[in-house]
């Protein structure tokens, strides 16, 4: 809990949002909660865009509490419904205007601009829910016998455009009914479940497997985005996602062992072998497709023990950015084993951290300043592991002796802490702070330990080149070969064309410095034009070759997804800068 605000606070709206509201659409998470900015946040806010409390005493965006109402009524005829309702039953299709725009976008802060404008320019024509595998399986031969579009919305956590249904038609909502156990196998250490299955229910469930199944012990998936709590195993499966224990358990194509699709060609289904040499991959090749080929129906996954008193937790602070990445790489090749969380922050980040997490307010920053960490170049380094006992004491003795080596300062477990309890719930800010015009977003990107200065550098630039905007990055999700880096931008902005504008620019600089355009966030439609760029034309003709092999009317997904369908002319090309 902030503490109370010692001067001026802003009318943070706290209410629960209207039902059947825009804001109850865009509004992140659980709508009884709220997250608003530490007094300390605000200041900064303040400072940095040049505010006063004045520009905080009036909302300078709509906070979207009118009732949905649309403008575009469901295009379907009477008949294609009601054959709808013949699949799955009555109170499983809905044309109503809010259950369709409440499918139609993700969480993206271009989502959320045109939400709060009630800007519904892609819906789809009917919302349907199916209950079982047959259900999905019998939409998708609907859709292929009436040239229907078929999307899949699972937790709604998008940040891709992924789940729009630009060419309308039907959105599968799985949330409601498609979240089952399907197969608990302790003895192969796996779990098959329903592609609706969310986050916590997975967790849930694995930690609770000695009274639901008669397991020997507790269960973890160990997959934890910070969407966590409102993102879908589906979702994790179809965009390549990770978690911010992935260091340790790996991005979800490390976790997922089989998969089942329903695809206009038919049924695609892999077996669950621990490894095979039996030709390419097709659960690589199904993975990352993002509802292109098909729909996902099954996903099993590898399961691990739940060990949380082996969770050993730290967290350093370096002098600066390069000695932090050198012990960053150092740790991830030293073969001593890897932590699961691995976050280092940037020197911009460090400080606001320290702001939102109340070191600034402790005695240990008149501390760090002492023996010379700096604001403005100090970097914090902070993490946990999991697994087996002498194992994670053996990763955490060997993270200390690496970060001493490069004259990092050992914060305790303390810093961690606070992160940790606040990690799924951060997101809750962005709706308070962009009631007031104040827009955060972000942008991430896979990148290889030789160009990690070059990438961050060049970004940076890019991102500061606008001015009073704060870039906030980190270092997250390693390897030996490289990392993650996470961009965190934080702008007084409204605009929606001036958003677009910014974010495409962002990327267009994570292209030219040489990075991967996406390291978990999937591509949807709004990445899609520099995807062919990225991968090059000849990787591009597999995809293509893929997609009409499953489906060949363009009916999964349509409207620019992965690239596929794009016209030449939005494409864009940019080459590395080296």
């Amino acid at each position: 809990m902030s503490k109370p605000y010692k001067g001026f606070e802003p009318h943070w709206y706290k209410e629960l949002p209207p039902k059947g509201s825009y804001r109850s659409i865009f509004k992140w998470g659980d709508p009884s909660f709220n997250k608003v900015p530490k007094e300390a946040l605000y200041k900064m806010m303040k400072e940095t865009f040049h505010l006063t409390d004045d520009d905080f005493k009036q909302y300078a965006e709509p906070l979207g509490l009118e009732l949905v109402k649309l403008e575009k009524p469901c295009s379907l005829s009477q008949e294609l419904l009601d054959e709808l309702r013949l699949i799955v039953g009555d109170d499983n299709v809905s044309t109503e205007d809010y259950d369709r725009l409440s499918v139609a976008y993700g969480k993206t802060m271009f989502d959320l601009l045109r939400l709060r404008e009630h800007i519904a320019e892609n819906v789809p024509d009917a919302v349907v829910y199916p209950e079982n595998k047959d259900h999905v399986e019998k939409i998708v031969a609907f859709c292929v016998k009436h040239k229907v579009p078929l999307y899949v919305y699972g937790g709604g956590s998008s940040v891709t455009r992924g789940v729009e249904p630009i060419c309308g038609g039907i959105s599968l909502d799985m949330r409601r009914h498609f979240n089952k156990v399907v197969d608990f196998n302790e003895t192969d250490q796996t779990i098959t479940v329903e592609a609706g299955m969310s986050g916590p229910k997975l967790e849930e469930t694995l930690r609770d497997a000695v009274r639901l199944f008669g397991a020997k012990r507790a269960y973890t998936c160990g997959h934890f985005p910070q969407s966590f709590e409102y993102s879908s195993v589906g979702g994790w499966t179809v965009t390549r996602g990770a978690g911010q224990n992935s260091t340790y358990y790996g991005k979800i194509e490390d976790i997922v062992i089989a998969q089942e699709y329903a695809t206009p060609t038919g049924i695609v289904k892999t077996e669950a072998f621990p490894a095979r040499a039996t030709g390419p991959d097709v659960n690589q090749i199904m993975m990352g497709s993002e509802g292109t080929f098909g729909v996902l129906t099954h996903v099993t996954l590898k399961i691990f023990r739940w060990m949380p008193k082996n969770h050993y937790k730290f967290s350093y602070m370096f002098k600066d950015w390069h000695s932090a990445m050198e012990a960053a790489r150092e740790i991830m090749q030293c073969e001593c084993g890897k932590p699961s969380v691995f976050r280092l922050s940037d020197p911009e980040e460090t400080d606001i951290t320290m702001r939102m997490y109340g070191v600034d307010e402790s005695p240990l920053n008149g501390l760090l300043k002492t023996f010379g960490y700096k604001p403005g170049e100090r970097c914090l380094f902070l993490g946990f592991t999991d697994g087996e006992k002498g194992f994670c004491k053996n990763v955490k003795r060997n993270v200390r002796r690496i970060c001493k080596k490069y004259k990092a300062m050992s914060l305790t477990g303390a810093v961690t802490s606070a992160w940790e309890k606040g990690r799924f719930n951060d997101p809750y800010l962005r709706d308070s702070m962009q009631d007031f015009g104040v827009m955060t977003d972000t942008l991430e990107c896979s990148v290889r330990w030789s160009q990690m200065e070059h990438v961050h550098k060049m970004v940076r630039d890019y991102c500061h080149s606008r001015p009073d905007t704060i870039c906030m990055t980190h270092m997250s999700h390693c390897y030996p070969q490289g990392a993650n880096l996470y961009f965190i931008f934080i702008a007084r902005m409204t605009k929606l064309d001036e958003f677009v504008s910014y974010w495409s620019g962002i990327l267009d600089h994570i292209q030219k410095s040489g990075a991967a355009i996406s390291h978990h966030h999937g591509i949807g439609k709004f990445f899609a034009p520099w995807l062919e760029g990225q991968i090059g034309s000849r990787q591009m003709e597999i995809y293509k070759a893929l997609k009409k092999h499953f489906d060949p009317n363009n009916l999964m997904n349509p409207g620019g997804t992965l690239g596929l369908d794009l016209k030449e002319k939005d494409k864009k090309f940019l080459r590395p800068r080296w």
